[in-house]
């Protein structure tokens, strides 16, 4: 039988690609997403019964509103996987209010609201999956923001897993990392931020043009596998990297 999963920020990129993988597999996925038209859209391709729903994570309001409309469709939910982020490079000397805010609000603050609306409406077996970054392994210039909600949301991983065990629904860390996807949208990045932040990743020895890419594809396997996990294991963390052909 399949799951109902609730993949936040579902509209492009890995987390429309789980939810295509998923669909096909046979779940039921809830796709939540700022941009109400991308999810409706992705709905709409892969058909009933996939529900859209417009949630900014960012906002407690929006992501209320949001899981109590997945209620009166899907009382119980299987999976929660917290995808949706923010990832631009600024170094913090110049990083605006907006800029700081919107990381954090949607990186760190977004996965615990979300976390908080579904908890209620889980059960013995649900999961909470959190999508993390290899650059908390692996730091790179101008994304200091970035990976500190990340780590942020790891460390948030590991106390609510053991807050949660008592209920047995399991929560996990996977840490990925770049990825391939055809037609994927290119960042809308500053040009010349992201010029510096090429330009300092290859000063520290990182050519962002050589690094190894795994298929996004591929990293929904991993997905896949976490949530077919047998009941009595458990697995924390994860770390996806691609390797050299």
């Amino acid at each position: 039988m399949g799951k109902s999963i609730v993949i936040t920020g579902a509209g492009m990129g890995l987390g429309r690609a789980m939810a295509r993988r998923f669909a096909k597999d046979g779940d039921t996925v809830i796709l939540l997403g700022r941009t109400f038209s991308k999810v409706k859209a992705l709905a709409d391709e892969l058909g009933a019964p996939a529900l859209a729903v417009e949630c900014d994570v960012a906002s407690p309001d929006s992501v209320r509103a949001a899981f109590a409309t997945i209620a009166q469709s899907y009382p119980t939910i299987d999976v929660l996987i917290n995808n949706a982020a923010v990832y631009e490079p600024f170094t913090v000397a110049e990083g605006t209010d907006e800029q700081i805010q919107s990381i954090i609000n949607t990186n760190l603050t977004g996965a615990i609201f979300c976390a908080r609306a579904a908890i209620p409406m889980m059960q013995k077996g649900s999961q909470i999956i959190n999508v993390g970054s290899e650059s908390i392994a692996e730091p790179f210039v101008m994304l200091s923001l970035y990976e500190a909600s990340k780590a942020g949301l790891e460390h948030f991983t590991q106390a609510l897993e053991k807050e949660l065990e008592p209920q047995g629904i399991r929560v996990c860390t996977v840490r990925a990392g770049p990825m391939y996807e055809d037609g994927k949208e290119r960042p809308n990045w500053n040009p010349d931020a992201a010029m510096r932040f090429a330009q300092g990743c290859a000063a520290n020895g990182l050519n962002m043009m050589e690094r190894p890419v795994s298929q996004v594809t591929s990293v929904t396997d991993v997905f896949r596998a976490v949530i077919d996990l047998p009941p009595d294991v458990k697995v924390m963390h994860v770390s996806v990297g691609a390797r050299h052909p």
